[in-house]
């Protein structure tokens, strides 16, 4: 019996849901990582070795991105309730396949607006009016297929 195929991770959306609240889809997804800081130690007596303890780890803002749309009235709105009443919560962020179906999903903590950018309006190029959203998080709950 051949091995099932997996579908590649190729993407054309991104689903965005922050606690109950959807912002939409967007066509582009850049930082979502995470790194860790490590302290270096040398050990007495052992000149050729030099020790890597891990002290924390950073994770990465995430910036969002996509044609105008309707949506960004959402996003407009969870930026204002930010303002009013700030609250830190959990994220989703879902990766579309082609046929529109999950095909990875990053559960994020935490989740806070640092910076919105509206599209720049120029009548001599022909290209969609785009809005980016940058988010921070506080680490990732889980990542589920």
């Amino acid at each position: 019996m051949p091995d099932q195929v997996q579908p590649f991770a190729v993407s054309s959306l991104f689903q965005l849901t922050i606690g109950d609240s959807s912002l939409g889809s967007f066509t582009s997804c850049e930082g979502l990582g995470c790194s860790m800081e490590v302290e270096e130690r040398t050990e007495g007596g052992m000149n050729g070795r030099v020790w890597h303890l891990p002290t924390r780890i950073r994770y990465s803002n995430v910036v969002l991105g996509r044609p105008l749309t309707k949506d960004t009235v959402l996003i407009w709105a969870w930026i204002q309730q930010q303002v009013r009443e700030p609250l830190r919560l959990p994220g989703q962020l879902v990766a579309l396949g082609p046929d529109r179906r999950p095909i990875v999903r990053w559960l994020l903590d935490g989740v806070l607006p640092v910076r919105w950018s509206g599209p720049s309006f120029d009548t001599e190029q022909s290209q969609p009016a785009r809005e980016t959203l940058e988010i921070a998080h506080d680490g990732f709950i889980g990542v589920t297929i």
